[in-house]
């Protein structure tokens, strides 16, 4: 059962001077965004060998802002830990999104937001959005379907120019079930509040391994996965398609080309385990953009920082206004 929103308002951007010119920048100017999207599992991971518990958070933050990245979905972002916050050292004072948010050089800075989740004795964790573009409105919804397994979705506006991006950060539940009316919620969410026309991106842990939502959330809303939308072959065909149902509705085989090019598996990365990834858990799917690139981020170099692996897309923005 979905919980009623709840309305937080954005923290005060942190900022600091940047160099002359960056890759955002230019980024920007040529009207493409690098979107990423990663479960950071609470800063905290095991060891390869024994069990026990190591703190990563410092070399997360070093490794987001390598990434160059204009938007960033992270999950299991943790707002306060004080069990943590007393066993490790340097544990961060700041709740994780502000301290992921600025570089270790103060090259760069995000402005940040933060939707909790889930809260417990000793704090609490959630989804968070780092933006090099201003957050202009948020909310943070309880799309939890059972007491023992708290999830949410941060929505979030970002100003890109004269055009407002729509960001929804999402971290859906373990079982099937749940995952599917969680879905539900976030169609029905979109669909109410956001135009048609806007420019749309959601990204996070799906937890669909098996992949059964996507060909519900694309057909409903009109997304399309990045990687999926890579499949330029496909795309063709299914444009010839569509053209040709439409120009000669009485050929009643072009009916069936439309349905057998929709009706296709949408195709996504895999990314869990981190260290052999092999399910499919992590998206990102985008509306009013071209995918000029996508990629997933393998390796011991990230393996050793979270149990899923990154995603990063190349965004070009459509100005329906052009």
């Amino acid at each position: 059962m979905t919980g009623p929103a709840r309305r937080i308002r954005p923290p005060s951007p942190r900022r600091a001077a940047l160099p002359p010119r960056t890759a955002a920048e230019d980024r920007s100017a040529a009207g493409t965004l690098r979107v990423s999207t990663y479960n950071i599992h609470k800063g905290v991971l095991r060891e390869f060998i024994g069990l026990r518990r190591v703190t990563r958070i410092h070399e997360l933050r070093t490794r987001l802002h390598e990434l160059d990245s204009d938007l960033i979905f992270l999950q299991e972002v943790q707002g306060q830990h004080e069990r943590h916050a007393r066993r490790f050292e340097h544990w961060p004072d700041e709740p994780q999104d502000v301290f992921l948010a600025t570089s270790p050089k103060l090259r760069h800075t995000f402005e940040t937001a933060y939707g909790r989740n889930a809260s417990y004795l000793h704090g609490h964790h959630g989804n968070a959005l780092l933006s090099r573009y201003p957050i202009v409105g948020l909310e943070n919804r309880d799309i939890s379907d059972h007491a023992l397994e708290k999830r949410g979705v941060l929505h979030c506006v970002v100003q890109v120019g004269r055009l407002q991006v729509h960001c929804f950060v999402v971290h859906f539940g373990l079982l099937a079930r749940s995952r599917e009316r969680q879905l539900g919620a976030l169609i029905d969410w979109v669909s109410r509040e956001v135009g048609a026309d806007a420019p749309l991106i959601i990204a996070g842990d799906f937890n669909d391994w098996r992949n059964r939502l996507s060909e519900r959330l694309c057909g409903e809303i009109g997304v399309a996965e990045v990687f999926d939308a890579m499949r330029s072959r496909r795309d063709v065909a299914r444009r010839a398609a569509y053209f040709t149902r439409d120009r000669f509705p009485a050929v009643e085989s072009s009916e069936s080309a439309v349905s057998a090019a929709a009706s296709r598996m949408v195709r996504t990365a895999r990314t869990f385990p981190a260290l052999v990834p092999w399910f499919r858990m992590d998206r990102i799917y985008q509306r009013g953009f071209r995918v000029s690139a996508a990629r997933v981020l393998r390796g011991m170099e990230w393996a050793r920082l979270s149990d899923h692996s990154p995603l990063v897309a190349d965004l070009e923005l459509i100005d329906p206004g052009a």
